[in-house]
């Protein structure tokens, strides 16, 4: 902008400059009429810098002293316009002609992203238009807890308003995104690891989804994957085993004991008789796992199928992973909650009856 106001300046010294030798040989009317001519040209460029230095001001200056942060949204395809009245109407700018101009003489007028920005009417309209045409979004917080099923990460994103839960699921479940990733799985369930993110409002569920995928896979060491063969089984196995594993689990210290009980299981052939798997099935689930659940015939069911469900029944955490990799060596075989959110362990059936009946059934009565 400053550079234009000197080349301003500059053209109107030089056509002084060259209008010097032209006034030696003329007189009269015709000088006359030079002198209107090179009048009205210096009052021209005159205003014309005048107005390059209001815009120049304006550029600097904020609409008003308003901190009061508002969101402004910039949808897809969008009029330039379109945007600088809606700035103006929200009293973020206090002029959509200098706005234009400014952005015409910046050559941005073309370039703004779409998104959702964090705007106030305290901040220069340059940075504004400069934040606008950097596509500096509003970011909204994603924070996924462990434990998290596919469809409490849908819901939180929803509830964070980043996308709406049905394409989440949809995109989730997309055997194309899933060979993508390198998955042998019906759905990215077990895999979207459980951290906090930050996303704008209208991004893709594929990108939500390969970047908490991309996070699952920096977290699976090559060493993981070693250790995993050493045992017998799959990468999608050992999440398959952390999931649930971080379901039955109240304190994190209690994990690679949990995980030694379940391998001891799976040595010896017996059913994990795990209930988060068994809740996994149960559409709107109340509290509560009746008879009926347990007799269920389902996949994960783990009260009538032997070994482990066909796939994660949660978005297990680093330590559980950890745990289902390395587990306890123990010869225990059972558990039951305490009323701390701990458990009490038995190695036989006799010992865990006992403590069935001093913290569960006792609890009932």
């Amino acid at each position: 902008m400053v550079l234009i106001l000197h080349n301003i300046i500059s053209g109107a010294i030089d056509c002084l400059y060259l209008a010097k030798p032209i006034i030696f040989y003329l007189s009269g009317e015709k000088l006359k009429k030079l002198y209107t001519v090179i009048i009205l040209l210096v009052f021209f460029l005159c205003g014309l810098g005048y107005f390059m230095l209001d815009l120049l001001a304006y550029a600097a200056k904020p609409a008003s002293n308003n901190t009061k942060e508002q969101v402004f949204n910039i949808k897809s395809g969008s009029n330039f316009n379109d945007v600088a009245e809606k700035l103006a109407a929200m009293g973020l700018i206090s002029s959509t002609f200098k706005f234009k101009i400014l952005a015409v003489l910046k050559g941005v007028d073309k370039k703004l992203q779409a998104g959702e920005y964090r705007l106030t009417a305290a901040m220069p309209t340059a940075l504004i238009l400069k934040t606008l045409v950097e596509g500096n979004v509003r970011l909204h917080r994603l924070t996924i807890p462990e434990g998290y099923s596919l469809k409490q990460v849908a819901d939180a994103a929803e509830t964070a308003g980043i996308i709406s839960k049905d394409p989440f699921l949809k995109a989730a479940a997309n055997s194309t995104l899933i060979a993508k990733a390198g998955l042998k799985a019906d759905s990215f369930e077990g895999y979207l690891f459980p951290e906090t993110y930050y996303f704008p409002t209208g991004v893709s569920a594929e990108y939500i989804i390969l970047t908490m995928f991309s996070r699952f896979n920096s977290i699976i060491t090559p060493a993981w994957r070693i250790r995993a063969q050493e045992l017998g089984l799959s990468l999608h196995q050992i999440i398959t085993l952390a999931s649930i594993i971080e379901k039955e689990s109240g304190d994190p210290a209690e994990n690679p004991v949990i995980s030694s009980v379940f391998h001891n299981r799976l040595k010896l052939k017996m059913k994990l008789q795990s209930d988060p798997t068994v809740i996994y099935s149960i559409k709107d689930y109340k509290g509560n796992i009746q008879k009926k659940h347990l007799l269920a015939n389902t996949p994960y069911n783990t009260y009538r199928i032997k070994g482990l469900p066909p796939g994660p029944i949660a978005n297990p955490g680093k330590k559980a992973i950890h745990a289902a990799l390395f587990p306890d060596n123990t010869r225990l075989l059972f558990f039951v909650a305490r009323k701390d959110g701990t458990h009490q362990f038995s190695s036989n059936i006799k010992d865990h009856n006992k403590a069935v009946r001093k913290y569960q059934l006792r609890k009932k009565r």
